[in-house]
């Protein structure tokens, strides 16, 4: 299966929620007028998209209609597409252009965070890189075995200590292992406590010193791991982490299993960070990088 398939595939709850909807809308009106925006911005706000992204939405629909000459609702879906894609638009390729690169995840536990670090690893490995995994979430003896299982999993090293040590200890083993054996990528597992705590933004900035301290022109990516299923409260941790951390990029796990997917659009809209990565599947193949156009495509396809 292609990944355009799997991405189509993955969003197929998504696209009932919001394709569908809008299609309700688009045929309960026979002309756009302002009673026609009314209830599509609320459509899009019911399906997750938000208040602020689907006020965006509109506005930049009504721009397009006034444009273009549009009248006929049917005509609206390609202009949505076409906006849609464009607010999810910008950086949304992974920078990796040192030797070593490192990659820093972060997220709450639960959201996919451990089997995003292995199916990462397993793409980077396929793709000809070296990687190294630094197993830095040592609060949790758990955390460090079931990373120990993916890297064996996707074939990659993995650099850990016993539950308990400093983790910024570990990401600075990591390092000097990178560096030793010439790997392409290094990626950071970090701890997946509450994202309010005073402890765990000191931990990431020890992690951030240690990196910049020992590789300090490296390509630096800090990935949020977000759970679509969690709709809206996933853009509310995107936004408090965002407060600890200099986020590049979000990985949006389990997209396969919600309806939610929608959230993609605020997540940029309202916070300027682009997703990167996106979890389609339970399988090691099913993280893949995220492509704007190909996502509004298989929404409104």
């Amino acid at each position: 299966m292609g990944l355009f398939e799997k991405l189509k595939n993955g969003l197929k709850n998504t696209k009932d929620a919001i394709s569908g909807k809008i299609e309700s809308v688009i045929n309960s009106f026979t002309k756009i007028d302002e009673d026609f925006f009314e209830e599509l911005e609320e459509t899009l706000i019911l399906s997750d998209i938000g208040a602020a992204a689907s006020a965006a939405i509109c506005e930049s629909l009504r721009a397009e209609v006034k444009k273009n000459g549009v009248t006929d609702p049917t005509q609206i879906k390609d202009l949505l597409k076409k906006i849609i894609a464009d607010i999810v638009e910008g950086d949304n390729t992974l920078k990796l252009d040192t030797t070593p690169s490192v990659v820093l995840v972060i997220g709450v536990n639960g959201a996919g965070k451990t089997t995003t670090i292995g199916k990462l690893a397993y793409n980077l490995k396929n793709e000809g890189k070296r990687v190294i995994v630094a197993a830095a979430d040592t609060f949790r003896a758990a955390a460090i075995e079931q990373l120990n299982v993916w890297t064996d999993r996707a074939g990659v090293e993995i650099i850990k200590h016993a539950e308990g040590a400093d983790p910024a200890a570990v990401v600075f083993d990591a390092i000097k292992a990178g560096v030793a054996r010439k790997a392409d990528v290094i990626i950071c597992d970090t701890a997946g406590r509450l994202h309010n705590k005073k402890n765990l933004m000191d931990e990431l900035k020890k992690i951030a010193r240690i990196i910049s301290g020992n590789l300090p022109n490296c390509s630096l990516e800090t990935l949020l791991v977000l759970d679509a299923t969690t709709g809206q409260n996933a853009v509310n941790q995107a936004r408090l982490f965002k407060e600890t951390a200099d986020i590049t990029g979000i990985v949006l796990t389990k997209l396969d299993g919600t309806a939610k997917g929608g959230i993609i659009i605020p997540i940029k809209q309202e916070l300027g960070i682009p997703v990167k990565l996106v979890g389609v599947g339970e399988k090691i193949d099913d993280l893949q990088e995220f492509v704007p156009r190909d996502y509004a495509e298989a929404i409104f396809s």
